[in-house]
């Protein structure tokens, strides 16, 4: 289930995450795709820290940016009524 990024800082990259198993989907601000990152590509302990931040609604964008930037495993285009 696709929740919102209840980040206080309006600023923030991330808009949108869902929770999947040992993976978590983003979608960000102005992008045409939803971005896999999941255990296997970049281990758990990376994905447990993002699903932690992602639940705080603080800090995910700049841990994205700062540990695993484009190490995601996939990207998923967003459907026409999403954007």
């Amino acid at each position: 289930m696709k929740l919102p990024y209840k980040s206080r800082n309006p600023n923030a990259g991330v808009l949108n995450y869902e929770i999947t198993g040992s993976a978590i989907i983003l979608e960000f601000k102005d992008a045409k795709y939803r971005y896999v990152y999941d255990a296997t590509t970049l281990g758990p302990e990376h994905v447990a820290v993002m699903i932690q931040l992602a639940r705080a609604g603080e800090g995910l964008s700049t841990y994205v940016n700062q540990h695993v930037r484009e190490r995601y495993a996939k990207k998923l285009p967003l459907r026409s009524h999403e954007q």
